[in-house]
């Protein structure tokens, strides 16, 4: 481990120590993970002096002033005693375990997720807690390896949609350090996935039926009227009552 750094006394500047793999794969130190695990290892001054400085990284992210006086009495530690001070061991053991580290005379960065424990540090715990321990690494690299497939397969899908085939599928995700195993099926699974969607976008040509809705209307004829004679004025009889008499019942 390394050796404990010097500290000052009276103040030091917290900032974060950034950290894209253990910030993407670890624990918060207010975690049930460092609790149950961590607490074993670290001891419990150091896994409380981590849980306020995280939640002091939380109201200030850019980093923040920390007075190691108060800071040592909010975890019942002391400050009196040099470097030998119970608050200074407690400094210089997150440090040892790599949670923290002094940049210069008077910044300390600190982690804002703890690491998972090594099998190393798992095999120091108690045996109910190890197998404990062992029992969630398993759960959590399942469903670790369950989201990179997911992932996969969702990049694997864009890629062939925007025009790649297959093999250069395959090599755009090894470049992203995807599994090698898990490329070659990802890249079978997105080029079968997109065949799939050319024929279900292939049109019909087939005639397709009218279903019947209904009754149909029927046109009815529409009878033809009988023209009518209007008399003109050049008519010699217009205007001049009918001479004609009706027959008589009777008339031979």
């Amino acid at each position: 481990m390394p050796s404990q750094p010097t500290f000052p006394t009276d103040h030091l500047r917290i900032e974060t120590w950034t950290d894209p793999v253990i910030d993407r794969l670890g624990h918060d130190p207010r975690s049930t993970y460092v609790e149950t695990y961590w607490l074993g290892i670290l001891g419990p001054s150091a896994c409380w002096l981590l849980r306020r400085l995280a939640d002091g990284l939380d109201r200030e992210p850019g980093g923040y002033g920390l007075d190691m006086v108060d800071a040592a009495a909010s975890i019942g530690l002391r400050l009196n005693g040099g470097r030998h001070a119970p608050f200074m061991r407690t400094l210089g053991r997150i440090c040892q375990f790599r949670m923290a580290r002094l940049v210069d005379t008077s910044t300390l960065e600190v982690r804002r997720n703890l690491p998972p424990l090594t099998l190393a540090q798992a095999d120091r715990l108690p045996a109910p807690l190890r197998d404990a321990h062992r029992h969630d690494a398993d759960t959590t690299r399942a469903d670790r390896r369950s989201d990179q497939a997911r992932r996969a397969r969702h990049l694997a899908l864009t890629l062939v949609q925007l025009g790649e085939d297959r093999s250069a599928t395959e090599r755009q995700l090894r470049e992203w350090r995807f599994n090698a195993t898990l490329c070659n099926e990802v890249a079978d699974w997105a080029w079968e996935a997109r065949r799939k969607l050319a024929r279900a976008k292939t049109p019909v040509t087939e005639p397709v039926p009218v279903a019947d809705t209904g009754p149909r209307l029927v046109p009815i004829p529409i009878p033809t009227p009988t023209p009518t004679t209007t008399p003109t004025p050049d008519d010699p009889s217009a205007g001049e009552p009918s001479r004609s008499r009706p027959a008589l019942d009777g008339a031979a």
